[in-house]
């Protein structure tokens, strides 16, 4: 557990809590550890939903599949983030979506029973603990929210603008990154990747923007 500790520091689940509490903290909960090659499902729908997810190295996406096999990427977790967190904690029997590794990637699991029930050695961090749970359940509910707004424009072109304008402003540069290619962003956004592909193009001829890759410039009347 020590080669992780630098990451575990800078994950929200483990805000105030100090560092040589964590490995006593982690074998209390029974923290363990998974490494998962690229495209492997790392939880998948249907399965339990009990397990909250910690990336140590790498990335996840957490998507739904509909019958007709369209898939919808509801958002990627990197290094030091937490997914699995808002089923675990709602009590659901079962996934209702899948999570699988966007490169090779490290996972810690926490049974989520261990964080909301305190053990009997009434462990000091468990009440830190379900507070920053919390808090980062709060905060995954705005991001819902803000794809719901983004995927209910009309058109590829406002999907992808909105979307767009969001992470500028997140980053407060008109210059910036996204964590999806192609056709990650198409699934993001809900479209169909040819149209977004077109849109894109259009955009740039338009002097709306530039891009190279995941590497996207707003020019100043739309950042």
């Amino acid at each position: 557990m020590k080669k992780y500790l630098e990451i575990l520091k800078k994950c929200s689940l483990f805000a105030g809590i100090e560092e040589n509490e964590l490995p006593v903290m982690l074998n209390c909960l029974g923290a363990r550890i998974d490494s998962f090659d690229k495209k492997y499902t790392v939880m998948a729908e249907g399965s339990s939903a009990k397990y909250i997810g910690i990336v140590l190295s790498g990335a996840v996406q957490t998507e739904r599949t509909d019958f007709f096999g369209n898939r919808s990427i509801i958002g990627i977790t990197g290094e030091g983030e937490v997914f699995g967190e808002a089923f675990a904690c709602a009590g659901a029997n079962k996934l209702p979506v899948s999570v699988v590794a966007v490169r090779m990637s490290e996972i810690m699991f926490i049974d989520s029973g261990h964080i909301l029930h305190t053990c009997s050695n009434n462990c000091h961090f468990h009440n830190r603990l379900i507070f920053n749970l919390m808090q980062d359940i709060a905060a995954k509910t705005v991001s819902i929210h803000q794809k719901m707004e983004i995927i209910s424009k009309r058109s590829t072109r406002e999907k992808l603008l909105s979307y767009l304008s969001m992470v500028s402003k997140k980053e407060g540069d008109s210059t910036f990154n996204i964590p999806f290619d192609r056709q990650q962003l198409a699934d993001f956004l809900e479209v169909d990747r040819s149209g977004l592909s077109a849109e894109i193009s259009k955009l740039k001829k338009e002097g709306i923007l530039d891009c190279r890759k995941n590497f996207f410039e707003l020019y100043q009347k739309y950042a």
